[in-house]
């Protein structure tokens, strides 16, 4: 969905033949039920669809009852950390509904990506959702936008405002940090395999903040809400004076493969070591997206600092 690239593929345990599967999920529901009760009482029981809602609500402190894809998101999106207690409902376009209605949470959050399924998540409880990238939009600011207005519905405004603050408050760290440096401009990619590669824009978290920090974005090229379709590495080639950062997952047969590829070692910012390769971010990510990938970007290496210094 819209430049999604990686679907969960989400193993199942079977149930011994004794036990029905109403029954299995009944259980389940009621074990992931009751610590979510104990830790956020004063709370509505929240279960989350999309993933950048889920990174919003955790980061302003709300546990959900439950939550789509985590052990995806365990893997990609990373942080904040999801408590155990948290039920998974399956895949983020078909979440399991009858463990949903099993869950009868109080509220659900999603966001336009799955406006498409409002109507059956409204028989189970209100929705709130919140838009954050849209084609040509760059998405801070609307991610901001969703914080606050979650932390007013929950009575956490203090916390979204914290929160955003500190983020904000870490952009501008870097930028004070980056801005001596060799003014190059930086092509932030995601590597499919060994053979192509697709280009963050603007309208992406990472092509967003990496304006914030006052670094030039060098893809010039259309972008649909974060990134191109897949291009041929052999375009890098294009652009010899860019610096690379490459954004995780790098896919396992990429990332063992790409290091002894001739093209890939051929390009200008890997032969002059001006690449720098991070750690998985999820790609449509709230303010937690962003505040990682300012992390990460500040450690990525010697290309960032002052050439002075």
């Amino acid at each position: 969905m819209c430049g999604r690239w990686l679907e969960s593929q989400r193993g199942v345990n079977l149930p011994s033949p004794q036990i029905t599967r109403r029954t299995l999920l009944a259980l389940t529901a009621g074990a992931f039920a009751w610590p979510a009760r104990l830790s956020a009482a004063p709370l509505p029981r929240i279960a989350v669809i999309d993933w950048a809602m889920l990174e919003t609500a955790l980061a302003i402190g709300v546990v959900p009852v439950a939550a789509t894809e985590l052990i995806q998101f365990r893997q990609i999106a990373i942080e904040p950390e999801v408590p155990q207690t948290v039920a998974d409902l399956g895949l983020r376009g078909a979440p399991n509904m009858e463990l949903l209605r099993i869950l009868a949470p109080d509220l659900i959050l999603s966001s336009s990506f799955y406006e498409y399924r409002r109507a059956a998540f409204e028989r189970v409880a209100p929705v709130f959702s919140a838009t954050v990238y849209q084609v040509g939009t760059p998405p801070f600011d609307p991610a901001r936008d969703a914080m606050l207005a979650l932390g007013r519905k929950l009575g956490l405004e203090a916390a979204a405002q914290n929160y955003i603050a500190a983020t904000e408050a870490e952009i501008e760290s870097l930028r004070q940090r980056v801005k001596n440096r060799i003014h190059r401009p930086v092509l932030l990619i995601s590597i499919g395999d060994i053979s192509h590669f697709r280009a963050f824009g603007g309208d992406s978290m990472f092509g967003d903040v990496l304006g914030r920090i006052g670094l030039t974005n060098a893809w010039k090229g259309t972008t649909s809400y974060s990134a191109t379709a897949p291009v041929g590495i052999e375009a890098l080639a294009n652009i010899p004076q860019a610096d690379i950062v490459v954004i995780g997952p790098v896919p396992p047969e990429a990332r063992e493969i790409l290091p002894r590829s001739p093209i890939w070692n051929a390009l200008p910012a890997v032969s002059e070591g001006r690449v720098a390769m991070l750690d998985a971010i999820d790609h449509f990510g709230g303010l937690p997206a962003a505040r990682r990938f300012v992390r990460l970007l500040g450690q990525a290496g010697s290309f960032l600092a002052d050439p002075n210094g």
